[in-house]
């Protein structure tokens, strides 16, 4: 199980403009504000993502849980629209396994986001 993952971004205003409407549909939402990172977390306050201003130090691939194939059809969707780069649209992913359903977004800083559901439909 992972416990937090931190990326660093270039402009920290900017990516929690992405981050923050492209989770929304996947219940993440900004819990901490700080001048120089942003804290997300889910409903229970347990913070799991966090953008910090500094140097990225490579790009990264991040890949959240999706309740349903609906809210990775949106997190694709607001990823988008909130300045994402499409890196794969949602679809079905047979290759992993038979009810892999994901979608990716290439964030301002190059990284790799992913919205994941491996419910069968």
């Amino acid at each position: 199980m992972i416990d937090h993952v931190v990326l660093g971004v270039h402009h920290l205003d900017e990516s929690r403009h992405f981050y923050e409407n492209a989770l929304r549909p996947l219940g993440v939402k900004v819990l901490v504000q700080e001048p120089e990172m942003v804290g997300f977390g889910d409903d229970e306050g347990r913070l799991f993502f966090w953008l910090a201003l500094r140097e990225p130090s490579h790009r990264v691939h991040v890949a959240f849980s999706a309740p349903d194939r609906a809210a990775v059809d949106a997190f694709h969707a607001a990823a988008l629209h909130s300045g994402g780069v499409d890196n794969g649209p949602p679809g079905l992913r047979p290759q992993y396994h038979e009810n892999y359903y994901g979608a990716f977004a290439f964030d301002a800083d190059g990284n790799n986001i992913e919205a994941v559901c491996h419910r069968p439909a």
